[in-house]
């Protein structure tokens, strides 16, 4: 527990003497008006908004921090619930689900691909902390820290068992998200993750009328299967998946010597409980080693395949971009020019732009998604690939553990084991 504290403080203090205009500065020079006219002095509060970021950084901190020593040492799925209501109530409603880890990766995303776009460093701790903590102890951000994941945690009734393959092909869905996100953040088309995030409505007590329905809805679901957004959507979680393999330590059901009871099993709504390897199943899988490497000889052929596919839909994912969906429009439909109550057509003629200019600015767009795409689509196809031979990799188990991978660390099945220290 030593590594992950130091982290923490010197990046809080390296944000911290940073001046203050280099994490506030004037994006755009004042106009220049010959009327002669001349701006006041503004004076604007940013030594509290600087303030606020820092206090957000640091809760974020002491959130993993605590929620790591509960895991880990304290092993109490009391008290971890009850730090997850405070972080419920703080990063969503207080703080409306903004700065938030999950949307954050669409910030990073765009800052390496614009340069003229600069993230804060809040935003890059935001994304970073809860990936660090996840290599040293797991999926602890999602126990009690992300407020997406902590609201339907305290809706869960009567959680019912998906089945197991059911829950693998639904579980490669995050990655296709997380790739779309990544192609629509780096083009500088939209942040598909924040405008489509369910619960930013029941946040900020208002959102658009498809918002709240989709927010309630994985609710109502979440009733009855737990997390259902965590579990098949957050394209966050699939990194957090996949950097929690690779954990240093990470929840135990037990403290001592499993006798089976399997309670830990029935007490677990995400399905993340893995039982002993019976010997029949190993010795099954050994017979099977040729498909393993014939399936992973495959796999170049799959990121081929799936980029070619995905890469042949180019046009109409570009068409999410305002410039390219304006050019398609004013070529196919030249008579919407006249209608006054378009308000991108309006603000496009009103603007100094060409229809030459759109009409280039549209097709560059067009040939970066049509990279975008490729990549994407490669990236989907190494993602299948390695999911296919998963199912070839039999590591023997002698006693229920939780999966590192899709384990919440909510402790639940800490609280239902009956073996004591």
């Amino acid at each position: 527990m030593k590594l992950i504290p130091l982290i923490t403080v010197i990046l809080l203090i390296y944000t911290a003497a940073l001046p203050e205009d280099v994490l506030a500065q004037q994006r755009f020079p004042a106009p220049e008006f010959e009327s002669g006219y001349e701006l006041p002095d503004v004076v604007t509060p940013e030594p509290r908004a600087l303030a606020n970021e820092y206090a957000d950084v640091f809760l974020l901190a002491s959130f993993l921090l605590f929620t790591s020593w509960l895991v880990i040492k304290k092993r109490s799925r009391k008290w971890i619930l009850w730090l997850s209501v405070f972080a419920l109530l703080y990063f969503g409603f207080i703080r409306n689900g903004c700065i938030c880890s999950v949307g954050s990766l669409q910030n990073m995303t765009l800052s390496l691909s614009d340069p003229v776009y600069a993230v804060s460093y809040t935003v890059i701790a935001f994304f970073m902390l809860p990936l660090i903590f996840s290599l040293a102890y797991g999926r602890v951000f999602c126990a009690s820290a992300c407020p997406l994941g902590v609201i339907q945690d305290l809706v869960i009734i009567r959680p019912a068992k998906v089945p197991l393959w059911v829950q693998k092909s639904l579980g490669m869905f995050p990655f296709v998200y997380l790739a779309l996100a990544i192609l629509y953040a780096a083009t500088g088309t939209d942040f598909i993750i924040c405008r489509y995030d369910p619960f930013v409505g029941i946040f900020r007590m208002g959102a658009e009328f498809h918002l709240v329905i989709l927010g309630i809805s994985f609710l109502l679901i979440g009733m009855f299967v737990g997390r259902p957004y965590c579990r098949f959507v957050c394209p966050y979680g699939a990194l957090l998946k996949v950097t929690s393999l690779f954990s240093k330590r990470h929840l135990s059901i037990t403290p001592a010597q499993c006798i089976k009871c399997r309670l830990c099993e029935d007490s677990c709504p995400f399905g993340a409980i893995e039982k002993p390897t019976p010997d029949k199943l190993v010795s099954k899988i050994k017979q099977r080693s040729g498909r393993f490497m014939l399936y992973a000889a495959v796999i170049p052929l799959l990121m081929l395949a799936f980029g070619l596919a995905f890469s042949s839909s180019h046009i109409f994912l570009a068409r999410a971009h305002p410039d390219v969906y304006l050019a398609h429009l004013l070529i196919n439909e030249p008579e919407v020019m006249q209608d006054t109550e378009n308000l991108d057509v309006q603000t496009f003629l009103g603007s100094d732009r060409t229809m030459e200019e759109l009409v280039d600015s549209a097709a560059s767009i067009q040939a970066t998604f049509r990279t975008g795409t490729w990549l994407a689509g490669a990236f989907i196809g190494l993602v299948a690939g390695l999911f296919i031979i998963s199912q070839y990799i039999v590591r023997r188990r002698t006693v229920f553990e939780p999966n590192r991978g899709d384990c919440y660390s909510c402790g639940r099945c800490m609280e239902y084991c009956p073996v004591e220290k």
